[in-house]
């Protein structure tokens, strides 16, 4: 829980003191995706970071940032769920939210946003103090690694339905089938089991089935 005093000149300053630390300390891997905001209630104020505004597509000092310009950012879809989240920190609730925003240029940015109540020295909630982190990359990294093991796993099902059409000369589907069936029996996945009867299969045509398809594909017109 943060405390601030409260004292004028306190409530006055930018974001940028406790702002800079903040984003010091929670991003020394790249501190350009974490940023640092303040809502005072007393006058519906905002105050953001030169990161958040950046992340909005702002460079630093042109805007004042109100609810409805960071409302406006949000993706259509996440909107309604986040205006339910500005509700909170207007009135000085802590929250947090994993939603997008569109800057400026119309790049989508998944942010991370985390909010606390700020309170003067009597103990009384002035206003709500957080961050926001930037996950975008993160996120496509997430979904390109898992695409491409969603395509090493296709390879290795298509090679193993191809095998056994070739031997038992049946469709794909009749190939995908067996795959199954010894997937049910052995409680194996079925990428596992493709991937280990490749392995297994791997150099153990007879001389006389390999020379048979070397002479077919090198006769192919």
């Amino acid at each position: 829980m943060l405390l601030y005093p409260r004292d004028a000149a306190h409530q006055d300053s930018t974001v940028d003191g406790h702002g800079e630390a903040l984003e010091r300390a929670m991003g020394a891997g790249d501190p350009q995706r974490v940023g640092s905001f303040r809502f005072y209630i007393d006058g519906q104020r905002w105050e953001w970071s030169e990161n958040v505004e950046r992340l909005h597509g702002y460079e630093p000092g042109t805007v004042t940032p109100t609810t409805d310009l960071i409302l406006s950012h949000k993706h259509p879809d996440d909107r309604q769920d986040v205006a339910h989240v500005l509700d909170r920190v207007i009135e000085g609730e802590p929250f947090s939210s994993r939603h997008r925003i569109i800057d400026t240029a119309g790049r989508t940015h998944w942010v991370i946003v985390v909010g606390d109540r700020m309170l003067d020295e009597a103990g009384n909630v002035i206003g709500t103090s957080g961050f926001y982190v930037d996950i975008t990359e993160t996120l496509q990294s997430d979904i390109s690694e898992a695409v491409s093991k969603v395509s090493e796993t296709r390879a290795e099902i298509e090679q193993a339905k191809g095998l056994l059409m070739a031997v038992y000369g049946i469709s794909a589907d009749r190939a995908f089938d067996i795959l199954v069936w010894r997937s049910q029996e052995t409680n194996i996945k079925v990428r596992d089991v493709a991937r280990r009867f490749i392995v297994a299969m791997a150099g153990t045509l007879p001389a006389g089935v390999r020379a048979q398809v070397d002479h077919t594909l090198l006769h192919i017109t």
